[in-house]
């Protein structure tokens, strides 16, 4: 008999494997080495699979259990918000939690992504903290088609600069790295570099908007623009940033792929696609959730009390 019963999380949309144990005390690391594939197949059908009531005392048992499908656990270089590293892991996104981080794509604001993302949920808040999960191919049914054509045709340029206390530094981007390691990490990306005189880095890279999922063929919304645009701040924020410099000089800003600017309407029309795609669950301390990183876009709700989720990158797709 299966010491685990599958289901769905979200059975109206056929999204999110869940496999519950049927007793406590079982270890995530022994089934999953006997059912990976199981899980693989799972996550691939289903955009994610969360498994619950596991066995998970702390962050070694969650790196042993993404260790058992075969791939290295990724290092976040090229990261765009601050994170730390416990052990071979990865907190969440550091952000105060009264924030709201919008859904996207792990890395969707470069060329290159990793192919599966893992979530371990050490403490859960005591209200709110979501990662809400949303349907990439459906959010890009749900776009406009013209504003689709738009980014399809011109895919989306970031323009980014790197300085510390506004946004990440270029050394907490690109962790371990001295600038010429720098710049041979941008000239093999495609990614176009500046020294400035104050010796911060301005980046500017021009990527996809959608890509086709390597398994089921779906074409995907595969892109940050509405995260890395300025109108994401709030007014306020917004206000203060431009009396302080010019746009070209905002921590991170986003374009069409010709360098015009994007319409207001058409984030607009994307935010409002990511939301009512949302797939939103309350996190239970111990669970293992594996999300299709082509096939799910995932964000946080802003949240009350400790939480401390962590997070591991594994496999690799596209490339210029």
């Amino acid at each position: 008999m299966d010491d685990v019963k599958e289901s769905r999380l979200f059975p109206a949309q056929d999204r999110v494997a869940l496999f519950e144990a049927a007793a406590p005390g079982l270890d995530p690391v022994a089934w999953a080495e006997r059912n990976a594939d199981r899980l693989t197949a799972a996550t691939i059908a289903a955009g994610a699979s969360l498994l619950r009531g596991f066995d998970v005392p702390d962050d070694t048992v969650f790196a042993k259990f993404v260790r058992v499908f075969g791939e290295d656990l990724a290092e976040y270089t090229y990261r765009s918000t601050p994170r730390s590293k416990v052990g071979d892991v990865y907190t969440s996104t550091e952000y105060p939690a009264s924030e709201v981080i919008p859904q996207h794509n792990e890395m969707a604001y470069t060329s290159v992504w990793p192919r599966w993302l893992w979530f371990y949920s050490q403490i859960a808040a005591r209200s709110g903290g979501e990662t809400p999960l949303a349907d990439s191919h459906a959010v890009y049914q749900r776009i406009p088609a013209e504003v689709r054509e738009r980014f399809e045709r011109n895919g989306v340029r970031y323009v980014r600069n790197y300085r510390p206390g506004l946004g990440v530094s270029w050394q907490e981007t690109f962790p371990g790295m001295d600038k010429s390691a720098v710049e041979q990490f941008c000239a093999e990306r495609g990614i176009v570099y500046e020294w400035l005189p104050d010796g911060s880095l301005r980046t500017s890279e021009t990527c996809q908007a959608i890509t086709t999922h390597p398994d089921t063929g779906q074409v995907v919304w595969m892109n940050q623009a509405h995260l890395f645009h300025v109108s994401s701040l709030n007014e306020a924020t917004r206000e203060a940033l431009l009396e302080l410099m010019a746009e070209e000089d905002l921590p991170r800003n986003a374009y069409l792929g010709d360098g015009t600017r994007i319409d207001d309407a058409d984030l607009a029309a994307i935010r409002a696609a990511y939301d009512a795609e949302l797939l939103k669950f309350p996190w239970q301390p111990g669970d293992l959730l594996m999300v299709d990183n082509l096939a799910m876009a995932h964000g946080r709700s802003s949240f009350a009390g400790p939480r401390k989720l962590l997070v591991a990158m594994t496999g690799s797709v596209g490339g210029h």
